[in-house]
């Protein structure tokens, strides 16, 4: 038979578990706000980073565009397609 001492000590751990589990689930919420504010803030900083990259290739005389990419452009000439990649947003 269960005792009156054991029966208080099984509500103090449930208390103290019920506490923690709390506890928890705060940090948790926090945890998930953070990283959903990371995963917006990174793909700006990527896309602004890659689109300088582009840029820097095209300027260094080399095509961008889906169909001459990576090749020397003649006479460091404008190309509308590499051009069209420029100005997408």
């Amino acid at each position: 038979m269960i005792t009156l001492a054991e029966i208080e000590a099984m509500k103090k751990q449930v208390q103290s578990l019920l506490e923690e589990n709390t506890a928890l689930r705060l940090e948790n919420d926090k945890l998930r706000t953070r990283l959903t504010q990371l995963e917006q803030e990174t793909p700006v900083k990527s896309s602004k980073q890659g689109k300088k990259y582009i840029e820097s290739i095209y300027h260094d005389g080399f095509h961008i565009c889906n169909d001459y990419y990576g090749q020397r452009r003649e006479n460091d000439e404008e190309c509308m397609f590499c051009m069209e990649v420029l100005d997408r947003e």
